[in-house]
Formats: C-alpha cells, sequence, structure tokens
C-alpha cells in the first residue's frame, strides 16, 4: 500500500466505500477488522491533495480488493461533529503505526460516502498494518462497527432501494448465467420485500435488459429454470435512460 503521510492529504475530508456484494441470497457489504481489536470497518482514508473524490475512492478499492475500473456512486455526506470521536483502541493503533499524526483522526473530519456492486468472487482483499481481517457481512447482521460507519451503510442501502427503482441492478452482483428467480432474490433482498413471482418475471421482460438462453439450472430439485444473461447493450441504455416504473 502507498506509504501516504500527513502532508500529502487534505486533513479534514475522508471518503468511505460500501461495496455490496450478493451471495447465498443475501445482501453483504464488505468490512476490515482493525488489528488487534474486535472494531469494524468500511475501506476508507482521507483524499490526497492531488486527487478527486472518485479518484481517492479508486485507489482505496485498487489497494484493498484488488480491483480496478469500479463504478463508484456518490450517495451522501456525513458530517455530525460526534462522528470523529474514534475508540481509545484505534487511536492506539494510529500512534503505534505513526503513518499519520494521531491529531488528523482527533480533529473534526466529514466522510463522503460511495458506494459499489461487486461480484463478491472477483474480491482478493490486501490487508495491511491497521487491518489483520476482512469479511463479507450480511446487512442485518452489521455490528461492532467504527464511528458512524453503520449508518453510512443503512444510507447506502436506502441510495440502492431508490436506485432499483429507476434503474437496473444486477450486472455486477449476478453471476454470468443466472435463472429469473435468483434475479427475483436478488430483488426481494435488495428491497427488503416479496415480489409477485410473474409480475416481477413480466417486468423483467419488458425491460429487453435480458437474454434468455437454450440452458437450464441442472441439479435443482424442481423444474429447472432456463437460465438468462445481461444484455450488456441494452442494460447500458437502461442505466442511461432509466425506467418509468418502480417496484
Amino acid at each position: 500500500m502507498t506509504d501516504i503521510t500527513n502532508q500529502d492529504i487534505i486533513p479534514n475530508i475522508s471518503v468511505d466505500c460500501v461495496i455490496f456484494g450478493f451471495h447465498e441470497n443475501e445482501l453483504k457489504v464488505f468490512l476490515l477488522n482493525y488489528t488487534g481489536t474486535n472494531l469494524w470497518a468500511l475501506p476508507g482514508g482521507f483524499i490526497e491533495k492531488n486527487k478527486t473524490i472518485e479518484e481517492a475512492g479508486a485507489d482505496i478499492l485498487k489497494e484493498r480488493i484488488g480491483l480496478e475500473n469500479i463504478f463508484l456512486k456518490q450517495f451522501d455526506v456525513f458530517s455530525n461533529p460526534e462522528r470523529s470521536k474514534h475508540a481509545p483502541e484505534i487511536l492506539e493503533l494510529i500512534k503505534k503505526i505513526g503513518r499519520y499524526d494521531v491529531s488528523v483522526f482527533q480533529s473534526r473530519f466529514i466522510s463522503i460516502g460511495l458506494y459499489a456492486l461487486l461480484d463478491h468472487t472477483k474480491v482478493t482483499t490486501t490487508l495491511d498494518r491497521y487491518s489483520d481481517k476482512s469479511k463479507w457481512v450480511a446487512i442485518d447482521k452489521v455490528k461492532n462497527t467504527i464511528l458512524d460507519h453503520k449508518e453510512i451503510i443503512n444510507t447506502a442501502l436506502k441510495t440502492l432501494r431508490l436506485q432499483i427503482s429507476y434503474t437496473p441492478i444486477g450486472y455486477n452482483l449476478l453471476p454470468q448465467k443466472f435463472t429469473m428467480p435468483e434475479m427475483q432474490s436478488l430483488y426481494e433482498t435488495i428491497l427488503g420485500k416479496k415480489l409477485d413471482r410473474r409480475n416481477f418475471q413480466r417486468k423483467m421482460n419488458a425491460y429487453n435488459i435480458l437474454n434468455k438462453l437454450d440452458e437450464k439450472r441442472e441439479g435443482v430439485a424442481h423444474k429447472a429454470p432456463f437460465l438468462y444473461e445481461f444484455n450488456q447493450e441494452n442494460y447500458k441504455e437502461a442505466l442511461k435512460n432509466g425506467f418509468n416504473n418502480s417496484w
């Protein structure tokens, strides 16, 4: 990881990245554990003076999960005056590592939230002196997070639920080939509610963003469902123009 010092950063502005993944019919978020503690955090950091917010987020994803060219979307700014109060064990870890002056973390700073939707199987975690573990955690099981990171995650989820009403979702969360029930499970998980099967299939077909394949999912208990893939050209067009109805 690049060795950045206090002189390289804007000390009062940080970014925090909410990385969503869909695994075992659960929407999960990627978290890092602070070394030697029971505290978890979103991948994040201060912004270098010569970088944009988007570049700072891209650097974090490249360093933390080994992926480049990931679409990151800004969704909110977190500026509660009380948000910057780090736990004592975090401050002790910062002092021990000595990468930054601890005063940077003790001063008030705001955070800009970014979120990304990723295929969890493509993530390769890179740990550093601050973090010794990482894990994907189901949204409803997130706990022991630092600062206001739980609030940041919940706000990102609300934004994702709004987005799913007017733009397609799934390209970076589902495998290349998937079934309609798997697609519906993803939407139900994000929205937090059940959807009518026939109505869901009718809407998805009307969006014209899927290609139905001449293949079926093998090894299932009931009637084998057909496999689908995203029509990339139509999917990109739908991202650009949006949908006219909601769930």
